[in-house]
């Protein structure tokens, strides 16, 4: 009995020393990652987002979406988004350091939207994508579902707001 605490407090030591070492390397590396110019004196990246958009966010993870759409462009030798036209770069840890939920997604079974706002150009384009397969009509009214309710509307602000199309310095665009 007199040696069981002294095991007890070895077992511990030995299970949260290196747990700790763990959470504090990944905070040293991760946590003080901010926006960065993509070129000396430019604007900042990853930009901050609109109010609409981050509405629209609650509405992308209420109705589901992050179950069947992913939002991270896999590098060359990892998958061909990049060749799929999915972006224009592979994603890195910068472009969600100003996300306080990222969104990465479980698995792909639409297509990525991690520059989804890039590769649509108008808003027209971005309502049409919505209701893909007749699931979220009903975030439309009218004779021909051309009516947007806000949630909608709220939706596709945060799809034209996912946008990958700058450099970092973890990250280059391709000239």
């Amino acid at each position: 009995m007199k040696n069981l605490n002294t095991l007890l407090a070895g077992i511990f030591l030995a299970v949260a020393l290196p747990f700790g070492a763990l959470v504090i390397s990944s905070q040293v590396q991760l946590g003080s990652l901010g926006r960065a110019p993509a070129e000396e004196g430019g604007p900042l990246f990853p930009s901050r987002e609109p109010g609409l958009a981050i509405q629209g966010r609650t509405v992308y993870v209420s109705l589901g979406c992050v179950s069947c759409h992913t939002q991270q462009v896999r590098p060359a030798g990892q998958g061909s988004d990049i060749a799929r036209g999915y972006g224009v770069r592979p994603s890195v840890a910068r472009d969600y350091a100003q996300q306080g939920q990222v969104l990465l997604g479980d698995r792909r079974i639409g297509p990525d939207l991690a520059n989804f706002g890039a590769r649509a150009k108008t808003l027209d384009a971005v309502h049409a994508a919505i209701p893909h397969n007749g699931q979220f009509t009903f975030l439309y009214t009218g004779v021909n579902n051309d009516v947007a309710s806000e949630r909608a509307v709220a939706l596709a602000a945060y799809l034209q707001s996912l946008r990958q199309d700058y450099s970092s310095p973890e990250a280059k665009l391709k000239q």
